[in-house]
This record gives C-alpha cells, structure tokens and sequence, in this order.
C-alpha cells in the first residue's frame, strides 16, 4: 500500500497572470523507498527528457515551420505548473538530465519562474534556445541554474540569416552568445542545420567562429518533420560525412568517446578545446543507444522523434490533480511503446510526421 506524506521541500507552482504562487503538494512514495527507473522493452534506459514549454517562437526558421503559423490557444498549452510537475515525475524515476526547448522557450512569459524551480530539481538544467533573448538573460539564467545551453546558428552572414529565419537578427544573436560566454556556462555549444546550396559554403566559417570563443559546434543533418514548402529536402541534403570532409580540409579530426546524453558524435582538434559534433538522423542512425524522451507543450509525451507514439500527460494530470503516484505510473507504463528506432526517408512525397519542429520540442 502507498503511504501519503507531505513533501517538505519539494514545491509546486500556480501559474498566475504575472507571477508564480508556491504551494506544497501531496505526494505519493513507495515505502521500501525503492528507485523506479524508466526502462523500454529494448532495454534502453531513459535519463533524458526534453521539455517544450511553447511552439510560439519570434523567429520562423525554413526548417522548422511554415511562415504563417497557427499557434496553439491557451488552454491546449501546459500550464508552467504541469510542466514542473512532470519534471519532478521525471527526475523521481532516474532522470537525469533535462533540456527545455520550444519553439523558443525563453519567450514564454514567467519562465523564469518555472527555471528556477527546475534548477533545484536533482537533475542538469540545459536549454536549446535560438539565442534572440540571451543578450538580456544570460546572467539570470545562469544564476537560475542552467548549466549548459544549446543556441542555434545556422550562418554568419545577416542576410542569408534572415534569409533562414525568416525575420531574426544576426546581431542579437551574436551578441546573444557573446553574453553567454561571458555568463560562465559550463559549456555552449552551437547547433547548425546544414543545407546544401543554402549554407554548406559556411561551415569551415562556424567551426573558427566556435574555435575562437572556445565553444563547441555540432552540425545537423535536417530532419524531415512537418510539410514544407520553401525547399526541396532531398535536395538540400547535406550528410555528417560531407561536412566532415570539409572540416578536415583543414583541421583533422579525432574521434572522442565525449557523450552529453543527446545523439552528437563528438570529434576533437588538437590545437583547440572546441569540440565538433555530428547529429546524424539520416546517414548514421542513432536509435540503438536511445535514451530520451519529448514532451510537447500540449501534454503529449513522445516516445521517439521520427515516430507518432505518445501517450496524453495533460489528460492524466487535468483528470487526476495532484495524483503524483499515477502520474509516474503513467511514465513507466508508457515506455512499452517507445519504438526500436526511426526510419526517414527523403525520397517520400509526404513526410512520415507531419507535425512541425516547434510543435515536437527542440
């Protein structure tokens, strides 16, 4: 039988108009004190979770969304307060790591809030952020706990910039990064979506860019989510392999055992500490060491990226308020749909999933 106690410590949070509002909540514990951990039916085990907390972003990148998006109402959004509790759900079964994403996260309002209380959750804080917010909340953020951040940066020229992103700002994200490196993260790393004829030409220029502030970079190959119609994915295909070729044009390559529990392979130079990283969806499948999971802003916890299987979180948290117990029960549950792996495929007419990048989560 379960025993009831009230935690002490451990706080939850009402998301107000302006500010949070904190209250204890009662929580459920095994009383053996046994450690519940997420295992799949492959044995993988999960550690890793990726939290969106907005599909809405300020800006509308060509690989991501469509130009015209419609965003979610209110209501079909996690509250900050759900969020926080799947967290600590998460964490309470082994998770080790958790990585807000969006949309753009740092635009949600009272996210702050919600950072803070995560950062004192047993588990690393990191953030995947398109950099536009940072140049005012560097600082803040690392104060709040985060301890790494992911910044997307897919040229360093401004006009192909805003070519790609539709309406951002090189500038501000430049000065983005500059005030994070500044902050004193334990570790940045810039993430680049590399298309051929749109900005392959510049990748030796990010790997100097990450070169010169000390910072690492991992090159990735476009995943096909969601219905485009700005280009050609085929055709814009650029895999790990080529950019590698171009990378070691100059600066040779070795190959490290460097994990950060998402899917880079990590490489490394010998005259810098910046490390080179490669996501290969397409060319080198990842799916056999999966170990993480999304949950999308409205509730829906998915079990693999390239996939549709998922399970409704925000149906049981608004059904059963405050039943942290079966909350977890769902978490552990849900782990016989996690499937074996991904399959994309260029060549299909439609793709497999149609929901866009902002909708998925980073």
């Amino acid at each position: 039988m379960l025993s009831m106690r009230r935690g002490e410590t451990l706080l939850t949070c009402m998301e107000t108009h302006s500010h949070y509002q904190f209250m204890p909540m009662i929580e459920t514990q095994n009383p053996d004190g046994a450690q519940d951990v997420l295992i799949d039916k492959f044995g993988r085990r999960v550690d890793y979770i990726r939290l969106s907390v907005t599909d809405r972003c300020d800006f509308r990148c060509v690989y991501c969304m469509s130009e015209n998006m419609t965003f979610l109402p209110r209501e079909r959004v996690l509250t900050l307060e759900e969020i926080h509790q799947v967290a600590r759900a998460f964490v309470s079964l082994g998770v080790s790591k958790i990585r807000l994403t969006g949309g753009e996260p740092l635009v949600r309002k009272g996210v702050m809030g919600l950072i803070r209380q995560l950062g004192q959750l047993d588990a690393e804080l990191v953030i995947t952020t398109n950099g536009s917010q940072l140049p005012k909340m560097a600082n803040e953020l690392r104060d709040a706990g985060v301890r790494r951040l992911n910044i997307s940066l897919d040229s360093l020229r401004a006009d192909r910039f805003t070519q790609m992103t539709r309406i951002g700002k090189l500038e501000q994200v430049l000065r983005g990064i500059d005030a994070s490196v500044a902050a004193g993260f334990d570790r940045i790393k810039l993430n680049a979506v590399v298309m051929k004829g749109r900005n392959d030409d510049e990748v030796l220029d990010l790997v100097d860019y990450a070169r010169d502030r000390g910072i690492d970079i991992s090159f990735i190959e476009e995943m096909p989510l969601g219905n485009i119609t700005e280009h050609d994915r085929a055709e814009a295909y650029c895999s790990s392999d080529e950019v590698r070729s171009l990378i070691e044009a100059r600066y040779p390559l070795v190959r490290t055992t460097e994990k950060t529990a998402g899917p880079s392979t990590y490489f490394r130079m010998s005259d810098s500490d910046s490390r080179i990283g490669f996501i290969s969806p397409h060319s080198h499948n990842f799916c056999g060491e999966c170990n993480r999971v999304r949950v999308t802003v409205e509730g829906r916890l998915l079990l693999c990226l390239g996939n549709e299987h998922s399970v409704d979180l925000k149906e049981v948290m608004r059904a059963h308020p405050g039943d942290f117990e079966r909350l977890r029960q769902t978490l552990i549950s849900s782990m016989d749909l996690k499937p074996e792996r991904h399959y994309f495929d260029l060549d299909d007419d439609e793709p497999q999933v149609i929901r866009f990048m902002n909708m998925t989560g980073g």
